[in-house]
């Protein structure tokens, strides 16, 4: 369409590449391939580099290695946190009616849909909205408080508009609630790409239990880790072996925990500098797109969002179609999160207010360490063209 030969990758909140640097770990590890459950000098190997790779993760979130679980992605790190301490919750109670939940309304598929579980299982469950700008306050958070209230789930930054949430102002709140009750409410955060551009030390930030996926932060997909601090009692949701302290059955795969942790190394060192070049380059596209799509609406407070996303609005289009101009010209996007890819609006830009075209016609960008000022420069031309011929198209004038 736009004869661009080089394809510019701006997805990374869907998927990022893995790192030469965790490729060759996990080509390394792939020699330990014996069950580290093992008692032979094989299995024993393996279960060595395992735990080595457990306590070089544990050292960049300053916690116990013992602290640190590992699953099989994001989604399964999500469901034991939610639903693990929901089934401890229904063993010592018997029925989780009577209790009471909180989650963000703004939250990934794969915390939202534990917590509709949590309503089957009988469970009541409070969804708290974000303000104009995608922040879940503290004060919103206090407002829903309940001597019953058991468990809070806020993701640490949003997966749509990158919003970071304010997890350790939140934390307090939930102290205080319990000094005044003499309860305990456990905080769960979906900590998602936030690792990127922030040292993900649970402990600081207050929470209980936090998720982090290898494959939003340039690792291997299939594996992920859970915090899980001491005063939190979870069950299994997979049954099995006694794998991973009894919470995870499941052999686990040495040579994607390397890879993991290798992955973390890397992105650990590099946070400071991509945190700041990209914030730079994201607010250039952002002002580029505003000025090319006077009627472009951002989502998000970008002065509290993570320096890589961009999520906007534009009226008069179809974003799907515009999404798919946009590959022909050479440039990977999204309209919303991948996993809700397909649906007709955006659930987190609704719950931002605001006229309905916001929802329904999302695109987010999303930057990473390929980008460069010359890719977003192409983009902003590309994408006024684009726009053109998709609002061209919703008129009825395919010209």
């Amino acid at each position: 369409m736009f004869g661009f030969r080089k394809r510019v990758y701006l997805d990374h909140a869907s998927a990022t590449p893995v790192l030469a640097e965790a490729v060759a770990a996990i080509a390394r590890a792939s020699d330990f391939f014996a069950n580290p459950g093992g008692i032979h000098a094989e299995s024993l190997a393996a279960r060595a580099l395992l735990e080595k790779s457990r306590e070089r993760i544990a050292a960049h979130c300053a916690v116990k290695a013992r602290e640190i679980v590992f699953a099989s992605g994001l989604t399964e790190a999500n469901n034991l946190a939610i639903l693990g301490f929901a089934r401890a919750q229904e063993r010592v109670r018997r029925t989780l009616q009577g209790t009471h939940w909180i989650v963000s309304a703004i939250e990934h598929a794969s915390v939202l849909e534990c917590f509709s579980e949590i309503e089957r299982m009988g469970g009541e469950v409070s969804h708290v909205a974000p303000d104009s700008g995608g922040c879940i306050t503290p004060e919103a958070i206090a407002t829903l408080l309940r001597k019953e209230t058991l468990f809070v789930s806020v993701g640490w930054a949003n997966n749509e508009i990158g919003v970071v949430q304010p997890l350790s102002a939140i934390a307090r709140v939930l102290k205080e609630h319990e000094r005044r009750h003499g309860t305990c409410v456990m905080l769960h955060t979906d900590a998602g790409q936030a690792p990127l551009y922030v040292p993900p030390q649970p402990h600081t930030l207050g929470v209980d239990m936090m998720s982090v996926g290898s494959g939003k932060l340039y690792g291997p997909r299939g594996i992920a880790y859970l915090f899980v601090s001491a005063r939190t009692a979870l069950a299994p949701v997979l049954l099995g072996g006694g794998q991973e302290r009894g919470l995870r059955a499941g052999t686990e795969d040495v040579a994607l925990a390397s890879g993991f942790a290798v992955a973390l190394d890397v992105v650990s060192r590099e946070r400071s500098a991509e945190r700041d070049r990209l914030r730079i380059l994201r607010d250039t596209l952002a002002t580029g797109i505003r000025s090319a799509v006077p009627e472009a609406v951002v989502n998000g407070d970008l002065k509290h969002a993570l320096p890589h996303m961009l999520n906007i609005s534009i009226p008069r289009i179809n974003a799907e179609y515009l999404v798919l101009l946009l590959d022909r010209a050479g440039f990977a996007l999204s309209t919303k999160s991948a996993c809700r890819e397909g649906d007709a609006d955006s659930h987190v830009v609704a719950a931002l207010g605001g006229a309905d075209w916001r929802a329904r016609n999302t695109l987010r960008m999303s930057l990473g360490r390929s980008t460069t000022a010359k890719d977003l420069s192409r983009m902003m031309r590309v994408c006024a063209a684009c726009v053109a011929k998709a609002e061209n198209i919703v008129a009825g004038d395919p010209s």
